[in-house]
Formats: structure tokens, C-alpha cells, sequence
């Protein structure tokens, strides 16, 4: 599996972490094809070749169609172009702050209301054709961003209203950042600490020092650290914020990483203390040479597994019914979890309990955490980052007597290990010919195997 390194000494918003990516090999073209699928008219995207205090690197900018730029009574301070609004990375980055809770209205889910709710913009991603990754991530992002303006104004996540000239292109750049990390192949993403700079930004509810209430709160709610420098100026918008929310694993220097590819993300203004711009590192864990064999291996192993990283959740249960456990598990699953089960143990006071686990992506431990703590009888939650050694995965074909299967195989240094029918793919074939799902198993396996031998 590729790692992505965010070096974020310059901070980060939707717009640089998009142009970063392309600047890495992202297909602009297809990017902006994948984006039509929303289906979310007023904009159109320019994208280009710039330099940012001599570095080269591609620029990303949503242009707004005039009825859709903000009115005099959003004090945005943005440029203009050709009659068409477009964003700049700093305290005036009216895309992200345009994410701001505002008095109910109803608009109902009409996409040319002036403002939209966080309800209506997941009814807009979950309706459309994009795959099922991208729309998870996306909305998981904006929910992030949501759930902390609904904390800071003290109402609902699904209350709060994003303004049209926020919600246009923060839409764009929050689905544009999940097609781009889909587009690279799903990477694992780490960072470099988070640095923020200083000042004031102006917002729809007045003047507030940076960091902004939004952003601080989306990274404390990670649990991520932020420390000031000295450039006078926002370097970390929400919209920022909430994609390392919701991407990074952990943040820290680099440490094994060969840098295949650099990409650069330029912003707009042109900071005193260093260059507007966000580097993207694609590469893989470095290769170290055996002391005995003198052959270069990878620093993990020689093999050519793949590997990452997951969340180990675990609490310790003695009053929870069955039925709750059996709903947490359904919940916990469809929810995202990579995996959920629970096991007996012996609790103090020799009393029998279990032990319930759930396996999930390192980025996604605090909401299931939240998840056990509010559905179930914990009241606490131990985690744990485990790494992970996995079969390089491929997918087969087999026509047997009973219909076509579907196998999973495991490849290990060009060798298959493993092999194993998909369980959906037989229990419909056993179901149509009703037949055991046994021997649909093994006549998937039989002819796998005569085809693999030739025969």
C-alpha cells in the first residue's frame, strides 16, 4: 500500500490538498468528470500550472457563476476573475467559512436555495453516481465540519446551514479530496504536525482570532494538537482541518518514507514567513539492506504483503442483553466497522461477561468509540493501533456445474495461498439450484483447481 505524507508547515485547505494531489498524477480531466456526478451546477473549475514563492505547483480554484458569489452582507475579502468568484487560502476563504450555522430557514432540498443543510448536501452526495467509498468519506467529512459548528451555536449537526458561496465550493473540494485519494489508489495518509498561524479572520458572525472556532474545534475533536507560529495569518481553514480529521492515521515527522512522487498545492496569498504551498509525499516504507544476505528488502519483511494500520477497540461487558449486543453488531458494521465479535471471559468477582472488539480504520477510532459508549452498557473503551500483514488480494471467476462463483485469492511473492469462494456468490447459486452451500463450496474449489493445474 502507497503512503501519502501531508507536510503541512504551511497549513492546508480543500483547494491546496486537491491541487497537491494532482500535481502528484491526479487526472484533472477525470476529476472533474467523476465531479459532474453530483450534479451541482454554478461553478466551473480552473486548474493550473503557477508558481508560489519559486516553487512550481498546480493551483486549484472553483470559479462561481455571478448568481451564486457572495452578496454584500458576506464580509469575505476574495478576488475576482472574469466576473466569477474565486477562493484564496487564508483568513479570507470564504468556501470555508461560509460553513457557518445560521438561523433555520426552510429551504427544503432545493440545490438553488440560498443556503443548504447538512441534510440536503449528504441527500445530494448519497443520490448520485459516485462509488460508495467516496460518498461515505465525503459525507463523513462534512459531518465532521457540522458537528462542530452545531456544538459551537448549540444546535443539531443536521440543523446547520452552510451559505450558498460556502456550500458550492466547499462541496466541490470536500468530494473532490475522496475522488483524488481514490484516484491515487486509497493511500495511507500521515502528516506532519499542524501549524497554525496567527491574526484575525472575518466571518459571518463577526472578527474572531485565528485559530477560528470551527477549525479548533474539528481537530480537538480528533484529539489532534495545533501550535501557533509566527506567520500572521490562517494557515489551517475547516474544510482543512476536517479532511486530517478524517484521512490522516497520525502525524509526526517523516520516518522510512521513499519519496516517489512530490506534489505541491499553492494557495493564493503570499505569506511573510514561508511559501503558500502544501506538500504531498507518494512513496513507499524504505528498503534496508540485510547485514548477512546483503539483499535489499523491504524494512518490514521480504515479503510482498501489504500492510496498515487499524484501531482496536475493546470494552468489557457483564450486563449487556443479547439483543443489544446482536443491534450493536448489525450498527457497528454498517456503519463502517472492518469487523465486530464478541467473547466470553471471566470478569472480576469470577462473573461471566464478554469481551467486545471492534477492528476499524485508525482515523474513524473516535466515532466507534462513541458508538460502543452510546449503544451499548460501556463505560469506557480501550484502543489500541495494531499493524496489519495482508495477502496481496485478486479476485477469479469459475463456471461451475451449479452456476458462476466468484473466489478470493491471496497471493503471496507471485504464489497463491489462499483461496476461498464468496460467501454472497454461493448462497445465491445455492439457494437458485437448492443445493447444500457445502457443495457449491467445493465444486467452486474443484474446478479452481483443475483450471489452475491446466487439466
Amino acid at each position: 500500500m502507497k503512503t501519502l505524507y501531508l507536510d503541512i508547515f504551511s497549513g492546508i485547505s480543500g483547494d491546496m490538498f486537491i491541487g497537491a494531489l494532482i500535481d502528484l498524477g491526479v487526472d484533472a480531466r477525470r476529476l472533474e468528470r467523476e465531479l459532474g456526478k453530483l450534479k451541482l451546477d454554478g461553478y466551473h473549475l480552473h486548474i493550473a500550472r503557477q508558481h508560489k514563492s519559486a516553487i512550481e505547483g498546480v493551483k486549484f480554484d472553483v470559479h462561481l457563476a455571478p448568481e451564486h458569489q457572495a452578496g454584500p452582507d458576506h464580509h469575505h475579502d476574495h478576488h475576482h476573475d472574469h466576473g466569477a468568484k474565486h477562493r484564496e487560502h487564508g483568513p479570507a476563504h470564504p468556501h470555508d467559512h461560509g460553513l457557518e450555522a445560521t438561523p433555520e430557514h426552510d429551504h427544503g432540498d432545493d440545490h438553488h436555495a440560498d443556503e443548504r443543510t447538512f441534510t440536503a448536501i449528504k441527500k445530494l452526495i448519497n443520490t448520485s453516481k459516485l462509488s460508495p467509498w467516496v460518498k461515505r468519506k465525503s459525507i463523513a467529512v462534512f459531518q465532521r465540519i457540522a458537528g462542530a459548528e452545531g456544538k459551537i451555536h448549540g444546535r443539531p449537526p443536521a440543523q446547520v446551514h452552510f451559505h450558498e458561496v460556502g456550500a458550492v465550493d466547499s462541496i466541490v473540494d470536500i468530494v473532490g479530496a475522496a475522488i483524488a485519494l481514490e484516484m491515487l489508489g486509497r493511500p495511507r495518509v500521515l502528516a506532519s504536525l499542524v501549524v497554525e498561524g496567527t491574526g484575525w479572520v472575518k466571518c459571518a458572525h463577526g472578527r474572531f482570532p485565528v485559530p477560528t472556532p470551527a477549525t479548533l474545534a474539528i481537530l480537538g475533536a480528533r484529539g489532534i494538537g495545533l501550535t501557533q507560529c509566527a506567520e500572521p495569518h490562517e494557515l489551517v481553514t475547516p474544510t482543512g482541518a476536517a479532511l486530517l480529521a478524517e484521512f490522516v492515521e497520525s502525524f509526526g515527522p517523516m520516518s522510512g518514507l521513499v519519496a516517489e512522487r512530490i506534489g505541491f498545492g499553492l494557495g493564493t496569498r503570499d505569506h511573510q514567513t514561508r511559501p503558500n504551498v502544501l506538500r504531498a509525499v507518494l512513496g513507499t516504507p524504505a528498503k534496508v539492506q540485510s547485514p548477512k544476505s546483503k539483499v535489499a528488502r523491504n524494512s518490514a519483511s521480504e515479503l510482498d504483503w501489504e500492510t496498515d494500520r487499524v484501531a482496536v477497540l475493546e470494552t468489557n461487558l457483564d450486563d449487556v442483553s443479547g439483543e443489544m449486543l446482536g443491534r450493536f453488531v448489525e450498527t457497528a458494521l454498517a456503519a463502517g466497522a472492518l469487523d465486530v465479535f464478541h467473547t466470553p471471559i471471566q470478569m472480576k468477582k469470577n462473573r461471566p461477561g464478554i469481551l467486545l472488539t471492534v477492528l476499524c480504520a485508525e482515523a474513524a477510532a473516535d466515532r466507534f468509540s462513541e458508538l460502543i459508549l452510546r449503544e451499548t452498557t460501556a463505560f469506557g473503551v480501550r484502543r489500541t493501533i495494531a499493524e496489519r500483514r495482508k495477502l496481496r488480494r485478486e479476485f477469479a471467476t469459475v463456471e461451475t456445474q451449479f452456476g458462476r462463483v466468484t473466489l478470493k485469492l491471496g497471493q503471496l511473492n507471485g504464489q497463491g495461498v489462499q483461496t476461498a469462494p464468496e460467501f454472497e456468490s454461493c448462497k445465491k447459486l445455492a439457494l437458485q439450484k437448492g443445493v447444500p452451500l457445502k457443495q457449491v463450496y467445493e465444486a467452486a474449489l474443484s474446478t479452481f483447481a483443475k483450471g489452475a493445474r491446466g487439466s
